[in-house]
């Protein structure tokens, strides 16, 4: 593999998009590239250079491991993606408005996905399949953690207005794999994390991979949040997971990059699911535009600016707002796990880890 190339990008990115970065690469089965870039925390003078060891956010890259864990459930027969959301959490029914939702970005801002309307949605008709493929209705996120206690944030969870009809579009929803985590607890009777060890860390040996809040000695820490006074280090970085107790369904985990390549390529060789499963959770289940969604997963996209385009059509994976990434390459063989805290700089760098991304996922096919 030649090597000058990928780590000519990340050199490139290095102290500029991100300050640390970790990345594994699996080809045809085998480990055939590991490194670590950087230093975690630049701000401090004592700051640990980033090493193979190191923890990082995974940040969305967590929402595949909520799936994988709710679809051994489905391989159990103890629940079914057509089966409707209502029969595991029946406090998700009834009519709701369908309005705009608050912007993530941009706080002053909404996010009106379709024209005004007094149309109105029936939670009770949305399945597992609409929640894991992004077309349930739902809004792609609410500010949870400005709510005063945890039981009232999963209550406006499991209660929201939807911000269009369901099956029409698709929006990618936070507060879709929230809701895939409370029904693991009600399915386990255990705790997310607890559910998450069991059914996918655990059997795997990803033994790097778990909840926080953890030590912060060797995390990448990731923005300085205002309204905290002070860094997020060891500690979620989503302020909505952060606000549930770390463990969420839609964020919350921390890692290296081996770890996460090895949960991707027991996803590649069907050693965590079946053949069949993989199949249903790889093929399109929904499509807007270049967005492409499986069962869970980010498909290829048509947009050459999108990471996933650089690899072959069958590609399948995740991003992380963080600056994390996973994909799984069939075709070629290959997975690439790549983690930063590009989000050390603050929020406004999303066209350059987008650019990174691409431009990494290049020169590792070209090698």
């Amino acid at each position: 593999m030649n090597l000058s190339s990928i780590e000519s990008v990340i050199a490139e990115h290095l102290g500029k998009t991100f300050p640390a970065a970790q990345i594994a690469i699996y080809a045809r089965g085998h480990l055939a590239y590991e490194n670590a870039f950087g230093v975690l925390d630049p701000d401090n003078p004592h700051s640990p250079i980033t090493n193979l060891q190191s923890l990082f956010d995974f940040a969305s890259v967590t929402k595949l491991f909520t799936v994988a864990a709710l679809m051994t459930f489905v391989e159990q027969g103890r629940v079914a993606l057509d089966q409707r959301v209502c029969e595991i959490l029946p406090e998700f029914t009834g009519a709701r408005p369908i309005e705009p939702y608050p912007d993530p970005l941009n706080p002053s801002a909404v996010v009106q996905v379709v024209p005004p309307t007094d149309a109105r949605a029936d939670a009770s008709q949305v399945t597992w399949r609409h929640l894991l493929a992004h077309n349930s209705g739902l809004p792609a996120w609410l500010p949870l953690w400005k709510l005063p206690k945890r039981e009232v944030r999963r209550q406006r969870a499991l209660t929201c207005a939807f911000a269009y009809p369901t099956g029409t579009r698709v929006v990618y929803s936070d507060i879709g794999l929230i809701l895939v985590g409370f029904a693991l607890e009600k399915l386990a009777g255990k705790s997310l994390d607890a559910v998450i060890h069991e059914r996918v860390t655990a059997p795997l040996g990803l033994d790097s991979i778990g909840f926080g809040p953890i030590p912060p000695d060797n995390v990448a820490p990731t923005e300085f949040y205002t309204h905290q006074d002070r860094r997020m280090r060891g500690e979620v970085h989503d302020e909505n997971a952060w606000s549930l107790g770390g463990v969420a369904g839609h964020a919350g985990l921390f890692g290296t990059a081996r770890d996460l390549a090895m949960f991707g390529e027991a996803l590649r060789t069907q050693r965590l699911l079946k053949r069949e499963t993989l199949e249903e959770m790889t093929r399109v289940q929904a499509e807007e535009g270049a967005t492409r969604r499986g069962i869970g997963f980010m498909l290829w996209s048509p947009d050459p600016s999108a990471s996933s385009h650089p690899f072959s059509t069958q590609t399948f994976g995740h991003t992380g707002f963080t600056g994390t990434s996973l994909w799984i390459d069939p075709t070629r063989e290959l997975v690439v796990a790549c983690l930063t805290n590009r989000v050390y700089y603050g929020r406004t760098n999303a066209e350059a880890i987008g650019a990174f991304r691409v431009a990494l996922h290049r020169a590792i096919v070209g090698a």
